[in-house]
């Protein structure tokens, strides 16, 4: 009777926004993202080799993903916009299963779980509990494959990156129990994994973060960090009302500049998206011949990289019969705006630059120098903080004027990519060898294409998530990629010795 009594008190205080935890203004406007056609979802792949056993994963889940408090929370809108609340019925087994991997006749293991993640990744998460599910394929190709979904309402990309590598071995303690060094430490303690997300994603992702920062100025930078906290600005200062109305009108200004950035190419992976996806992954390509051709051609790995995708996109329209020539497509891609000090801390810090793709230059040497020109224009560019304010005040907004301010994007997006350097080494998962993982960021608004490049292991690899109305087959995306990684590969081997340095 007691609990049947707190689960009605527990329902009616969340009814009214009584109790609970505020959610900010970023993390709403996520929540309230989601369309029939784009779940906003974080989808993610684990293929682990031999079979992991089911209840040490549960064990792990319990140790270290369910002390982030988040996990065993239900997002709840209310008039004054979202909070968080405790499940009072929360079951690790709702958020926890296995299965078999259903295959069809003829089909390989990895189109049956291409075929699984694509239908995951358009079942809705359950409302009336925390917005996460792991779904453990436990006889997949000789080991077993782990199907993780996460509402981007709860977290970003990079966020999640960490939690996810608490449950490797070795990995973080959870964010509680960092302060109580372990018996015989006299720090708490960072493996490997924990070392991997400082030093490869949030520093250098942070290098567009820190010049936009500093271009923008001390008093924006707090503003920005008051639309995200906005419990934390009930005592700021007069100046930083000012700081908050100056970044006001220039989000102003600068949503009616983003109003007559010009569409991207009508190509025909734009258009309305309909209710089903398709997924595709290649098998990994050697990292140390993208960083040969890099310093070749004096160029990063992500420029190598992207070219390899502008390319494959363009091959796969021209095999069509389209003429993609001239023709470049908007691609949104994450960057982060975390300070290190942040780094492990749950909600959405990031913006979104863009960044166009020349589908349309064939010679692979003239598109890598295309790549290499548009991201170095991007250095100090201001729009990742413009991005999250747009989503700040997104989160501010009643649904149909938030969707309307979204839909901006819709027209002059293609894609959503993401591009993240992973660790050199293979990592351990309950005694079992992460043997290749992959992950999609959603698609908002009529985007309905996904792009995710990941380094892992010593090698690299490219994945599409695509409505199944605009690309039917994004495995022909995806096929594309190593040749025309070859194809700058081969080019590299010709260069005359001694001119790589």
């Amino acid at each position: 009777m007691e609990q049947r009594v707190a689960a009605v008190r527990q329902a009616l205080t969340s009814t009214l926004g009584l109790s609970g935890e505020r959610m900010s203004k970023v993390d709403t406007a996520w929540l309230r993202m989601d369309s029939p056609s784009n779940l906003m979802m974080i989808v993610g792949v684990w293929i682990l080799r031999p079979a992991i056993d089911p209840a040490a994963l549960q064990q792990r889940v319990r140790e270290r993903l369910l002390p982030y408090r988040r996990f065993m929370q239900v997002a709840r809108e209310d008039a004054a916009g979202a909070h968080w609340s405790d499940d009072p019925d929360f079951r690790l087994e709702r958020h926890l299963q296995s299965r078999p991997l259903r295959r069809r006749k003829g089909q390989t293991a990895q189109q049956a779980l291409q075929d699984r993640v694509a239908t995951l990744a358009m079942e809705p998460l359950d409302p009336d509990h925390p917005l996460w599910h792991f779904e453990l394929i436990e006889q997949h190709d000789g080991g077993s494959a782990l199907i993780a979904r996460i509402h981007h309402c709860i977290a970003d990309g990079i966020a999640l990156i960490s939690v996810m590598m608490s449950l490797v071995d070795g990995g973080a303690l959870p964010p509680q129990r960092r302060d109580k060094p372990a018996r015989g430490h006299s720090k708490p303690l960072r493996e490997g994994a924990e070392d991997w997300v400082a030093d490869t994603l949030i520093r250098p992702l942070g290098d567009i973060t820190a010049r936009a920062l500093e271009a923008a100025g001390g008093g924006a930078a707090k503003s920005i960090a008051l639309l995200s906290e906005p419990h934390k600005g009930l005592g700021h200062t007069v100046d930083q009302a000012m700081d908050m109305a100056r970044l006001g009108g220039q989000l102003a200004s600068d949503l009616a500049a983003l109003a007559l950035m010009p569409d991207d190419s009508p190509t025909r992976l734009k258009g309305q998206p309909g209710h089903a996806k398709r997924v595709a992954w290649c098998a990994p390509v050697p990292l140390d011949e993208v960083k040969a051709i890099g310093r070749a051609f004096h160029c990063s790995v992500n420029d190598v990289l992207l070219a390899c995708v502008a390319g494959a996109i363009g091959h796969y329209l021209r095999d069509l019969g389209d003429d993609p020539t001239g023709q470049e497509i908007r691609a949104m891609v994450p960057v982060n705006l975390r300070p290190m000090e942040d780094a492990w801390k749950l909600g959405n810090r990031f913006g979104l630059v863009p960044l166009l793709l020349p589908i349309g230059t064939e010679h692979p040497l003239e598109r890598l120098f295309a790549v290499k020109r548009r991201m170095a224009e991007l250095k100090g560019s201001l729009q990742p903080l413009l991005t999250f304010g747009l989503l700040s005040v997104a989160g501010l907004l009643v649904k149909p004027a938030q969707e309307a301010m979204l839909s901006l994007f819709g027209r002059k997006t293609t894609a959503v990519m993401t591009n993240v350097p992973g660790p050199a080494h293979k990592l351990q998962v309950c005694g079992s060898t992460l043997e290749q993982t992959m992950f999609w960021v959603p698609q908002t608004g009529t985007v309905g294409l996904g792009v995710s490049i990941l380094s892992y292991g010593g090698g690299v690899q490219f994945g599409c998530i695509a409505d199944s109305g605009l690309c039917p087959d994004p495995q022909q995306v995806v096929d594309r990629f190593t040749p025309e990684f070859q194809r700058l590969l081969t080019l590299t081997l010709m260069l005359p010795w001694g001119e790589t340095d």
